[in-house]
């Protein structure tokens, strides 16, 4: 019963979403080709930079080895719409963009690129958690209570 009630939720959620290229879902909207496209521009355009605050850059010196860097993706899904999701890799993809300082690297493809340019990668450390997290992203109009999903703006 339950396993019949999550097909029929995943179906209908399978509408409300458009395919992009190289098989990622996110919500279909007319302004988000556009972002898309916008986002392509070299890493010589300052707003399209993701920095990184001390504590991240001094948070992922700690945990990383060798060639591993902190991935940041954006996915469809969450609370808001989009949710942020981050892992360790060591492969560096041809539509990815690296960004370093200190050390430490970020790397971010081209797709989610669209979604948190000009945005700050930190790292918090609560009684209750600690995560990396993006901070102050001029992509998104609002976002969840705990951070980790957003609306973007149209």
């Amino acid at each position: 019963m339950a396993a019949a009630r999550m097909l029929s939720l995943t179906a209908s959620a399978l509408k409300a979403v458009a395919r992009w290229p190289r098989g990622r879902l996110v919500a279909a909207s007319p302004g988000l080709q556009a972002r898309r496209e916008a986002s392509s521009s070299g890493p010589e355009a300052g707003e399209g930079q993701i920095r990184l605050t001390d504590s991240c850059v001094q948070r992922l010196l700690e945990i990383t080895e060798g060639s591993e860097f902190l991935r940041l993706e954006v996915e469809g899904g969450g609370c808001s719409g989009f949710q942020y999701k981050f892992s360790l890799d060591t492969v560096i993809n041809p539509d990815d963009r690296v960004f370093e300082q200190g050390g430490a690297r970020v790397v971010v493809d081209s797709d989610s690129l669209a979604f948190v340019k000009g945005a700050q990668v930190d790292f918090s450390q609560e009684l209750i958690r600690s995560s990396f997290q993006v901070l102050n992203n001029p992509q998104a109009q609002q976002g969840c209570s705990c951070g980790s999903s957003f609306s973007v703006k149209l």
